[in-house]
């Protein structure tokens, strides 16, 4: 273009046109500048820029004009100016680099305009955006970035100019949906997800969506929230959380070794005392001597509930899972729970249709709907109602159930509700905890929250508590499903004839007066009995004895020799003898997860005589 015409141009111009140095100094200054800035040519050429700049501008403004010196153009942008009178002025500006005839660069080029009316309310509209605590992105059509906001410069680390026209997805990896996708959801909902910082930093953020409509077309509004401090905290939660939890379990597994070795003691005991009450009851029947052995036997029978309590909530006792249908079990004890809860709660199911089945031992399942009613039961003293429902649950990785352990997949969802008095979140967080109880000294031994959770973790499954006082609790339990299916279960015959026929039995207990009872009756139930105070003694009896032994019953723990070994080695003496363990703890003899090997036939401490004489026939009948 010929100089003349181009020095005509700027001349005539409404634009402020000025060049300045690399420096900063005002090198040209035509009329447009001198009705925009005030300042006449003579006044502004020789200064320095910055004395038209706003101090909290000038950083930004030196950067823009290093980058455009260096070869680059930067669109038009908002900004603002000091006029010779001392106001502020909006203007709309754009910079370009200046260089020299032979290219050297010389400094930049600035165009400017003072902004409209409607500029000026865009203006406005961009104060409120900036004062926005979250980052705010507007992204047309064409997933471009077309309007920022301060805080989006400080979260990307990028200056407004740079981030317009930028694509979304360079921002936020993860994209963002159509806009048309929200054209009758004005507000969609939050979702997590990661940002990228200009250094290439991975920021964690909450992002939520709106759709706006403009004249240039629709437009997404895309706000943003850096969720590092918050997610900071729930991972300092969740590590605490599983401290806790990881403290709990290392409680209950050291409570669990101090409840089995009571357990052993304590059934030998119990056993010792049940069967000689029964001896009493059953010889001396209609005496007075016979109703004073039924309080004994009654008092030993409560004794043995305890004992199970506790190896059930240290996930001591041994369970004999199989496919259940829960709605089956619910309707099973459905009659008696209304006995024992009263005539003052109201008791409703809401059972699913289908339940696919779970795999659990059914007295232990019979046992957690038991505590848990009892203790629906005990929050209504003044009557209520109780309602007991199933449902079945497919546990996502979103599931709060997963974060506290449990393995995604379909679950049965036990619920128990009571209208009863609530409990405040201290009690809550205590619940499960054995031996802890809100109830008077002699009411309650804390353990009924704790087998449920004992029984229900054995299981692989999991239990929530949600209360609050005066609005009731209920009780989740969610019961991993099997793809196996229920059947149905041999009914054991009461009446049938338990005497054996001289079959020779080998008892092997450490306890004296439980080797004496057992062996007792034993012989008062048909058979011939050797007995061996331990394994040394069982294995001289085995290699011995000149006559065939059918049945050997041992005692699972024992000092010196386990049972396990004992059993073990007698059968290399005659591998026809069938094995009959006894145990209060039999944790020695189980496979994983408490359950028996399918070989393993196992008798738990206490038992009756009957309960006895049951069980070696069955084995000596077995196969």
């Amino acid at each position: 273009m010929d100089l003349a015409l181009f020095e005509a141009i700027v001349l005539s111009s409404h634009d402020a046109i000025v060049a300045i140095d690399v420096r900063g100094t005002i090198l040209s200054w035509n009329p447009g500048a001198e009705r925009l800035y005030g300042f006449a040519a003579a006044e502004a050429i020789g200064r320095s820029v910055d004395d038209l700049i706003p101090p909290e501008k000038q950083s930004d403004e030196a950067y823009i004009r290093s980058i455009v010196a260096a070869g680059a153009h930067v669109d038009r942008y908002r900004t603002l100016r000091i006029r010779a009178d001392g106001r502020t002025v909006a203007v709309s500006i754009g910079v370009s680099p200046l260089a020299g005839p032979d290219g050297r660069p010389l400094g930049v080029t600035t165009i400017a305009r003072g902004v409209s009316d409607r500029e000026k309310a865009e203006s406005q509209v961009q104060a409120v955006l900036d004062a926005t605590p979250d980052a705010l992105l507007g992204v047309d059509v064409n997933s471009r970035v077309v309007l920022v906001n301060r805080e989006a410069e400080r979260l990307f680390g990028l200056r407004r100019f740079q981030l317009v026209e930028l694509p979304v997805e360079r921002l936020l990896p993860d994209g963002l949906p159509r806009p048309t996708i929200f054209a009758n959801d004005p507000a969609a909902a939050t979702r997590e997800r990661t940002a990228i910082r200009e250094d290439g930093t991975k920021v964690p953020v909450e992002i939520s969506l709106s759709a706006l409509r403009t004249d240039d077309g629709p437009l997404i509004v895309v706000a943003i929230r850096d969720v590092t401090e918050q997610q900071r905290l729930r991972e300092e939660a969740e590590k605490e959380r599983l401290e806790a939890r990881m403290q709990r379990t290392q409680r209950l597994e050291s409570l669990g070794q101090l409840a089995g070795g009571v357990a052993h003691d304590f059934n030998n005991l119990l056993a010792v005392i049940l069967n000689y009450a029964a001896f009493i009851i059953e010889d001396g029947a209609g005496t007075p001597f016979a109703a004073d052995a039924e309080q004994i036997a009654r008092a030993g029978r409560r004794g043995s509930e305890l004992t199970h309590q506790l190896l059930a909530f240290a996930r001591r006792e041994v369970i004999r899972p199989r496919p259940l249908d829960v709605n089956a079990v619910v309707r099973e004890v459905q009659q008696m729970l209304s006995r024992s809860i009263g005539e003052h709660i109201a008791l409703g199911t809401h059972l699913a249709l289908t339940v696919p089945p779970v795999m659990a031992d059914p007295g232990q399942l019979e046992q957690v709907l038991v505590n848990l009613a009892v203790n629906a039961r005990d929050a209504m003293p003044s009557g209520g109602q109780l309602t007991i429902d199933t449902n079945v649950v497919d546990v996502d990785g979103d599931h709060a159930a997963v974060r506290g352990g449990l393995a995604p997949g379909r679950y049965v969802r036990l619920r128990v509700s009571d209208t009863g008095t609530g409990m405040p979140k201290d009690v809550v967080d205590r619940a499960f905890d054995p031996f802890f109880t809100t109830k008077p000294s002699g009411e309650g031994t804390g353990l009924g929250l704790a087998t449920v959770y004992g029984i229900v973790t054995q299981a692989g499954g999991t239990v929530h508590i949600y209360s609050e006082p005066g609005l009731g609790t209920t009780i989740s339990v969610l019961l991993p499903a099997t793809s196996e299916q229920p059947t149905e279960q041999a009914e054991w015959a009461a009446d049938r004839d338990l005497r054996g026929q001289g079959q020779t039995v080998l008892v092997v207990e450490d306890e004296a007066a439980l080797r004496q009872v057992t062996s007792r009756i034993l012989r008062r139930g048909g058979y011939t009995v050797l007995v061996a105070e331990d394994g040394p003694d069982a294995l001289r009896i085995a290699g011995e004895h000149p006559e065939p032994i059918d049945v050997l019953v041992t005692d699972v723990i024992m000092p010196g020799m386990l049972g396990k070994e004992v059993a073990q080695r007698v059968t290399g003496i005659r591998p026809q003898i069938k094995v009959l363990y006894m145990s209060g703890y039999a944790q020695p003899v189980l496979a994983s997860h408490g359950t028996l090997d399918p070989d393993v036939y196992l008798l738990e401490k206490p038992f009756t005589s009957i309960e006895l004489l049951a069980a070696v026939q069955d084995l000596y009948l077995s196969p």
